[in-house]
């Protein structure tokens, strides 16, 4: 098949991302940040943010993340997140390792987090015995594809604020779900509380390149040194926050992301019309999760890959990306189809 269902990692770049990395490679400039288009991203993310937003552009979505983690955390504190987290399950222990912080983590049954999920750890330590709670670690949209609405955030801000923690935004899909709740970024950011985030664009279009945003003053003091102790600080930065400017511009981001909503709420819609199929969580952003028959699972593979999220219960876990057209939906289906006749 031309198109990938697995993640939309695996699609390719925007024509326009691409030409903003090539106009940034006209000519010399300061490396690590100096220079006029990491000034302007700069700038145009307090516009979106607000004025006391401050940006620190990184490589990676886990460097992100870390990043926000180690400027936050001190290494006897904790991070409380759902237990389907990406810092809890995909990024290798980085978190942990690198902040030397305790990931406590929630079952949730959609994977997002509510405050009457968080009650019990505000007796979790007792003194030099255990680690301290001190950060709560949401991700919008989430790993199973549903979406925070600016109220949740909101009371997850307030319950996290008045019992002296902080949160953070695992942003890697946040345009996804300001698309699919017809809002502003800052509407489920600065708005709703969130005092740090890590912003992805690689997963909608960007060719790679994240920012740690912190939301609230007095946060940042030391992340330029952090940035460079955990290897994210970026010599050509230039083509990192072009690519930010491009994102923004016309609101390419919003464009981009209401496809890949759009295609993955078709893809579920059809889907479902399939003896053998059961969609088994809500699709809110560009996520789509079904059961399958679990003995056909590795000959659909074999045929295009996807991930297999529980492989016990046979569901899977299917993506759609900006890139994704209505053909590419119903070619993939015929797929499906077909392997389920025989």
């Amino acid at each position: 098949m031309k198109r990938s269902f697995a993640s939309d990692n695996n699609s390719g770049v925007s024509p326009e991302i691409m030409n903003a990395i090539l106009q940034a490679n006209e000519g010399d400039f300061i490396a690590y940040g100096d220079d006029p288009f990491t000034k302007k991203a700069e700038q145009k993310f307090k516009e979106i943010f607000g004025d006391k937003a401050e940006v620190f552009f990184v490589a990676t979505g886990t460097g992100s993340n870390v990043l926000s983690l180690y400027s936050i955390l001190k290494p006897f504190e904790a991070v409380i997140t759902a237990e389907s987290a990406h810092i809890n399950t995909d990024e290798c222990g980085a978190p942990e390792k690198i902040t030397g912080s305790k990931i406590l983590t929630v079952k949730t049954p959609v994977g997002k987090i509510s405050p009457n999920l968080l009650g019990r750890f505000l007796h979790y330590a007792h003194g030099e015995h255990s680690s301290v709670p001190k950060l709560i670690s949401i991700t919008e949209s989430t790993e199973l594809g549903t979406v925070y609405t600016p109220d949740e955030i909101s009371q997850i801000a307030e319950f996290a604020h008045s019992n002296g923690m902080l949160l953070h935004m695992d942003g890697a899909r946040i345009a996804n779900a300001a698309a699919s709740l017809n809002c502003s970024f800052k509407d489920i950011t600065t708005l709703a509380g969130v005092d740090v985030l890590s912003f992805g664009g690689t997963k909608n279009g960007m060719m790679m390149g994240e920012a740690v945003v912190f939301l609230r003053g007095g946060l940042s003091e030391d992340v330029k040194f952090l940035r460079k102790q955990s290897t994210q600080l970026v010599s050509k930065m230039r083509y990192i926050s072009a690519q930010f400017l491009a994102y923004f511009d016309n609101d390419l981001w919003r464009k981009n992301a209401e496809n890949a909503n759009k295609m993955a709420k078709l893809l579920a819609d059809e889907a479902k019309k399939i003896k053998g199929i059961e969609i088994v969580y809500p699709v809110q952003a560009n996520a789509v999760f079904v059961k399958l028959p679990k003995e056909k699972i590795e000959r659909f593979r074999q045929k295009t890959f996807f991930y297999v999220w529980d492989a016990e219960k046979g569901i899977v876990r299917w993506m759609t990306s900006f890139a994704t057209t209505e053909e590419d939906v119903y070619e993939f289906l015929d797929l499906i189809k077909s392997e389920l006749s025989v």
